[in-house]
């Protein structure tokens, strides 16, 4: 079974942008695992713009399923994260300045780094996943770091899907087959949408989990929270 991660930075640019805690980002956590969501994502920038390095650590009390965070492993977040033992860490190789997440990691560049970063985490306990375009030579280099899973980076999908393109699961479909073989799991996140999560699930051998933020966020504001969740859990069974 896939599972549903959500991704919370929306709402805490919501409430971000008035001020107070309105909407509650600790509530709306509660409220998504009560819906039947499955794990509570969060990427928290160094400028702190949506997610707050408090909130990572005040939303340790309140997630009872599966809590992810992202970022670029910089001292500041690698403390956060050794600090809250998320069940997750995933690495993203973000500018600080960067709007959102527009890339994967180059793993055989980036090798030597990554292995001493993913051994820290899991000395403690923490899962490891590092975010990776569908590129086989990315895939590979991933298992040489010593990483738990990868993350299938995938906005070129969802971008090609949009257009009506279907051969743009191909890529993943190929990505995700050499995971495998690699005893690597499956994650995969950016753009995934109603429209696109039950084509891409079908398409994607493996898959362990999706982590969801703007998208769900976006469409509940139309058909409700709730609703939506619920939504995502019938299209990937």
């Amino acid at each position: 079974m896939t599972k549903l991660s959500v991704n919370i930075n929306k709402i805490a640019t919501l409430r971000n942008s008035r001020g107070g805690n309105v909407p509650n980002l600790l509530q709306v956590a509660i409220d998504i695992q009560k819906f039947g969501g499955q794990g509570i994502t969060v990427h928290p920038r160094p400028d702190e713009r949506h997610i707050r390095y408090q909130d990572a650590r005040d939303l340790v009390a309140v997630v009872h399923t599966e809590y992810n965070i992202e970022g670029n492993p910089v001292k500041k977040f690698m403390d956060l994260v050794l600090e809250t033992k998320p069940t997750q860490v995933t690495l993203v190789p973000d500018a600080d300045d960067a709007l959102t997440s527009n890339a994967g990691w180059d793993t055989i560049r980036n090798k030597d780094f990554l292995k001493e970063v993913i051994a820290e985490f899991k000395r403690n306990g923490i899962r490891t996943s590092i975010f990776v375009d569908p590129v086989l030579e990315m895939v590979a280099g991933a298992k040489e770091t010593g990483t738990d899973r990868i993350e299938l980076y995938t906005e070129a999908f969802a971008h090609e899907y949009g257009l009506g393109n279907y051969n743009g699961i191909e890529p993943y479909a190929a990505a995700a087959a050499l995971a495998n073989e690699l005893d690597l799991g499956i994650n995969a996140g950016h753009d995934l949408s109603l429209d696109n999560i039950k084509f891409f699930k079908e398409n994607i051998p493996g898959l362990l989990e999706v982590s969801i933020g703007h998208a769900l966020i976006s469409e509940s504001i139309y058909l409700g929270l709730e609703n939506v969740v619920n939504m995502y859990l019938q299209r990937m069974k």
